[in-house]
């Protein structure tokens, strides 16, 4: 959280999303930070069309936060599952993942090490094969992080946890 803090000055997250992150992640020490947080705002999409649409190959939040990032043109999205992120790209949204935010913070000095925080990551309940955070970083070793988006931005949507 202080990372995406550092990055946006607004998360923006769909209801399905705070409830994947505060109910089903009850217990853990972020959901406290999350639900007192004044920077995290709770906003639900008015399609519920689209949301049931993409709930079809979706799960819930995903399919909350790519609708609510169409419905008001968002600067970017943070999507990991690679289902979600296809169908964010044939809407035309601009995407990221954790890792792209891990990269850009291990780039900017934010953190001192990408595995370490990787690994933190991965101890809160974040799920990733060691073998697609490897080919990541070999992808990227030459390239700029994201392209044309700024990491500066207001708005960001976030799905899972």
């Amino acid at each position: 959280l202080d990372l995406l803090r550092h990055y946006f000055q607004n998360l923006l997250v769909p209801e399905a999303v705070y409830q994947e992150c505060t109910v089903e992640g009850k217990g853990r020490e972020e959901v406290a930070l999350i639900q007192n947080s004044t920077w995290i705002v709770r906003v639900q999409p008015q399609n519920r069309n689209m949301v049931r649409l993409l709930q079809t190959d979706l799960d819930g939040g995903e399919a909350e936060a790519i609708t609510l990032a169409s419905e008001i043109q968002a600067n970017l999205i943070l999507l990991d599952d690679a289902d979600a992120r296809q169908k964010a790209r044939v809407l035309g949204l601009t995407i990221t993942g954790t890792l792209g935010i891990l990269l850009r913070a291990k780039m900017d000095g934010k953190i001192v090490s990408f595995q370490q925080a990787l690994e933190h990551l991965k101890n809160t309940g974040f799920r990733i094969h060691d073998t697609l955070a490897k080919d990541f970083l070999r992808k990227r070793a030459n390239q700029k992080l994201l392209g044309q988006c700024s990491l500066t931005d207001d708005m960001i949507f976030v799905v899972g946890r």
